[in-house]
């Protein structure tokens, strides 16, 4: 007999300290989700000389990560009963965003890690409360959204004839320039970014457990669901190696750290639905613009919108008619989406049809772009007029770009079925999981032994 003690057993946890450990967790997904993007987005705002601003930086950085969960952040300008405004703004921080989704469904996953299967109460608690605490925070974020500035009118060396005419008068009165939150519309679009993370999270965990009911699904879904989130993040990883070049070898390098920390990925996804032929619409007129490649900039200010002459339409052809290395965006697409297709194949069980891996690509990657396309949507207007007579030029613009979303995704479709086949035949070759190595039998006889017994 052995003379150790017997080991104390754990005793088991209770409800209250079950829901107490839940609320724990939760909340510090919510908070890790709010601190890396404030982080990003203070890192970027501070890049884009932000930090200048007198009195408003803090301000600026809650509406830039309300708009990040997709809150409506309004603009608004007062220049007295002189003039008019009109404000409007538009905008995903996709970089911001994107930080914000991975690490919050991160942390909302890993207290499941060792779990072989979870009870659909637990998920749903889990669920809820990140949902509840996400709102609040969203709301507290909402109240410190909001903060005006004053704006110079007059002096300067501005050509516009209105400026010069009416510039010292408006200053006399103080216009200024401001943004609010709407606070129903943010909490409305806030619940269903963080229901869509946590639920996206799921799709794409490979070891995230699930309810028994819905362990059915996980084959399916999963690797084909992973594989898509690989592709986006290689299109961001490949966008942050090209802005890291330029940013070491073109000038302002502060100016394009502004763009990899807030909007890299409303670039590389549009590159993404560009490179399988999908198309943009917009423009941009005034001295305002998008922090966007030169020759995205030129095409959005070319104007030749075919059937709508009012908008420029931005695609392969129009962004290579500005440089010819825009052609590169359709190889990079097919290499990229075949590299995902194949992971997914490889990663499905071998009893899956050829067929089935093809539609299921095809119908995901459809999705994806369905989910990616719309968020990479822009628009912004700000424009000042004098007593009824016109803008003034110089403090007026607009800038659109608007994704014709369901000619990516259906395109995405085509895409994804076709690279889906070969993706499909090309992980043939190689040993995927659930698949039995068939002994092999000589013409001799001679072969590898049967079971005990055997004759």
């Amino acid at each position: 007999m052995s003379s150790r003690p017997p080991t104390p057993t754990r005793p088991a946890a209770t409800p209250a300290g079950l829901l107490a450990r839940t609320a724990l967790q939760t909340l510090a997904a919510v908070v890790a989700g709010y601190l890396a993007m404030g982080v990003v987005a203070g890192l970027g705002l501070w890049a884009a000389g932000a930090a200048d601003l007198p009195g408003g930086f803090t301000a600026v950085l809650a509406a830039v990560v309300v708009m990040a969960t997709g809150g409506k952040v309004e603009l608004s300008g007062d220049a007295g009963a002189l003039a008019g405004t009109q404000a409007q703004l538009t905008a995903m921080p996709l970089t911001v965003t994107l930080v914000g989704a991975l690490v919050t469904g991160y942390c909302f996953l890993r207290p499941l890690r060792h779990h072989a299967v979870t009870g659909a109460r637990e998920l749903l608690l889990r669920a809820g409360s990140v949902t509840v605490l996400w709102l609040i925070g969203l709301a507290g974020l909402s109240t410190l959204a909001r903060h005006d500035f004053r704006i110079t009118v007059g002096g300067g060396e501005a050509e516009d004839p209105l400026l010069d005419l009416f510039g010292e008068l408006l200053d006399s009165v103080n216009p200024t320039v401001g943004f609010r939150t709407d606070l129903g519309p943010t909490l409305f679009y806030g619940l269903l970014w963080i229901l869509g993370v946590l639920l996206i999270a799921l799709l794409v965990s490979r070891r995230a457990p699930l309810p028994s009911r819905l362990v059915r699904y996980q084959e399916p879904v999963r690797p084909v669901a992973h594989a898509m989130l690989l592709l986006l993040l290689a299109y961001v990883l490949v966008g942050l190696v090209v802005g890291l070049v330029v940013a070491a070898t073109k000038g302002r390098p502060a100016d394009t750290f502004a763009v990899l920390l807030l909007g890299l990925p409303n670039i590389t996804w549009l590159a993404l639905g560009v490179g399988i032929g999908g198309s943009w619409e917009g423009r941009a007129e005034g001295p305002f613009g998008l922090p966007v490649p030169q020759i995205l900039d030129a095409v959005l200010r070319g104007g030749s919108g075919g059937e709508r002459a009012d908008l420029s339409t931005v695609d392969l052809s129009s962004l290579a008619a500005q440089d010819g290395r825009a052609w590169w965006l359709l190889p990079v697409a097919a290499v990229l989406l075949l590299a995902a297709t194949f992971a997914a194949a490889v990663r499905s069980p071998a009893r899956t049809r050829l067929r089935q891996h093809a539609l299921r690509t095809g119908v995901a990657f459809a999705l994806t772009m369905l989910v990616a396309a719309p968020v990479t949507l822009v628009e912004a207007r700000f424009g000042l007029s004098v007593l009824g007579i016109g803008e003034l030029d110089s403090l007026g613009g607009q800038v659109l770009l608007r994704p014709r979303v369901w000619t990516v995704v259906g395109l995405a479709l085509l895409w994804g079925l076709v690279l889906g086949l070969l993706g499909g035949l090309l992980a043939s070759r190689v040993r995927r999981k659930g698949e039995v190595e068939q002994p092999v039998h000589r013409e001799d006889g001679a072969g590898p032994p049967g079971p005990p017994g055997a004759p």
